[in-house]
C-alpha cells in the first residue's frame, strides 16, 4: 500500500544570475557556430548545450510520508532515497550557509556531512544514528515544521 504524502516540494535551478550566465555562454557558442566553419567549435557547443539542458531538468524533490522522508536529486537519483524515522537521531529545520558550509549548491559534501540543495539558506537537517548528516534544502521550512510536528517526528 502506498503511503500518503504529507508534504511535497520540488525545487529547480531558477536563479536569474545562473540563467544570465547560461544565456550569455549559449550566445557566444551560437555566434561561433554561425560565424565560423571550423568544426573544432562543435565540441564546446555540444557540451554547453548539454549543460544548459541539465540545468533545465535538474530538480530536488522532497516528500514526507508517515513512514519517513523521501528525497531525490533528479536526474542523478532516478529513485527516491527513503530515510525511515527509526534511522534518525535528530531531525530539525535550520538556516545554513550554502557556500560557507557546503561550497555551493547541488549534491554537496563528503561522506558524513552531505547536502542536497538548490536555492535559499534553509534546510531540513537529518542526523542519523550512525552519526552521518544530510541537509535537504527547502523553500517551505515553516510547512515542514508543521508537518513534522503533526506526525510527532520533530527531533532536536
Amino acid at each position: 500500500m502506498e503511503e500518503q504524502i504529507l508534504f511535497s516540494e520540488k525545487q529547480y535551478f531558477r536563479q536569474w544570475w545562473l540563467w544570465l550566465i547560461l544565456i550569455f555562454l549559449n550566445g557566444i557558442a551560437l555566434y561561433k557556430l554561425v560565424s565560423q566553419t571550423n568544426k573544432d567549435n562543435l565540441i564546446p557547443i555540444v557540451i554547453q548545450t548539454i549543460l544548459t539542458i541539465l540545468f533545465l531538468i535538474l530538480r530536488l524533490e522532497t516528500q514526507i510520508k508517515s513512514d519517513g522522508i523521501y528525497v531525490r536529486f533528479f536526474p542523478f537519483h532516478l529513485q527516491f532515497k527513503h530515510y525511515t524515522w527509526n534511522s534518525l537521531s535528530k531531525l530539525f529545520v535550520r538556516s545554513y550557509s550554502p557556500i560557507g558550509e557546503y561550497g555551493g549548491w547541488g549534491i554537496r559534501g563528503i561522506r558524513k556531512n552531505r547536502a542536497f540543495n538548490i536555492s535559499g539558506n534553509e534546510g531540513l537537517q537529518l542526523e542519523f544514528l550512525d552519526h552521518k548528516k544530510l541537509l535537504i534544502g527547502t523553500m517551505k521550512s515553516e510547512l515542514i515544521v508543521d508537518v513534522l510536528t503533526q506526525v510527532g517526528q520533530l527531533k532536536r
